[in-house]
């Protein structure tokens, strides 16, 4: 379970980030994805308190409720594809921070952005660097990248960067719906996107390198299918790829509730697994 699904929940005070693994268990769901943004942009949890308090916390909601810490999304901590060297390096010391954070609380993976470049070689190189970098700083915890936004989200571009690099602690986090290369990744129309990348091509370019995986989903059926993307190809096209991880649901509609909108995209994933 991604945490970004109850994003809504935490913004609005009505539940404690910290409690995300309590929230997990109650769906019965037993690993999760943390969003470091979660705990500082929205609910100011490392405003009053320590990331050393961050971690006791982690651990102990997650050791209570049998749930384990598989990963945490790191996001706005700076630009690791940026044409300036500083900036770069600020971005990187920024991310270690997190990095270490997922260490500490048992995590597989974490996901970054590579966000950054006015042109898709200057964009590629500066990625490249910075990755061999993080993947080196851990080299016993994966440093995947997510199709999410500009270069990123064209999934030959990010499997050519993948393409170039050794270090096997390095993959990607294919999501089904963020091929929205410029605008906003949300097929509803509620906020445009001005160009797609496909997002079932994007998913083969990038299952070959895939160390986590995250179902997107915004709205559902009558039928129990997701609106706007076809999970049945989708699935099919994820079985093509010796991928044998967790498949991460995240949420992001706004007509069911959260917690409807969570179960009934593990529903549907279920019934098309066990079939």
């Amino acid at each position: 379970m991604a945490q970004w699904s109850i994003n809504g929940s935490i913004s609005r005070g009505k539940i404690s980030p910290v409690d995300f693994a309590i929230k997990a268990r109650e769906l019965e769901i037993d690993a999760i994805e943390h969003v470091n943004t979660l705990y500082s942009d929205r609910s100011n949890y490392l405003s009053k308190n320590s990331m050393k308090t961050l971690v006791k916390d982690l651990n102990s909601r997650a050791n209570d409720n049998g749930v384990k810490n598989l990963l945490i999304m790191i996001s706005q901590e700076g630009e690791l594809a940026s044409g300036s060297q500083n900036s770069r390096t600020k971005a990187i010391d920024k991310h270690k921070a997190w990095i270490d954070v997922a260490n500490e609380i048992g995590c597989e993976s974490v996901r970054v952005d590579l966000r950054g470049g006015n042109s898709f070689d200057q964009w590629k190189e500066n990625s490249i660097l910075s990755l061999n970098t993080l993947c080196e700083y851990s080299p016993n915890l994966n440093i995947t990248v997510e199709n999410h936004g500009g270069f990123s989200s064209n999934g030959k571009y990010l499997a050519d960067v993948m393409k170039s690099i050794t270090k096997e602690n390095c993959g990607t986090l294919p999501d089904f719906g963020n091929f929205c290369i410029n605008g906003k990744p949300n097929p509803t129309g509620l906020e445009p996107c001005f160009e797609w990348y496909d997002r079932y091509e994007g998913i083969n370019d990038l299952m070959p390198f895939a160390k986590a995986l995250s179902a997107k989903s915004y709205d559902f059926l009558d039928n129990g299918d997701e609106k706007y993307i076809d999970y049945y190809k989708m699935m099919r096209v994820v079985n093509n790829h010796p991928y044998e991880g967790y498949i991460g649901i995240e949420y992001e509609g706004n007509r069911l509730s959260e917690d409807e909108g969570i179960l009934a995209t593990k529903k549907l994933l279920e019934k098309i697994i066990n079939s």
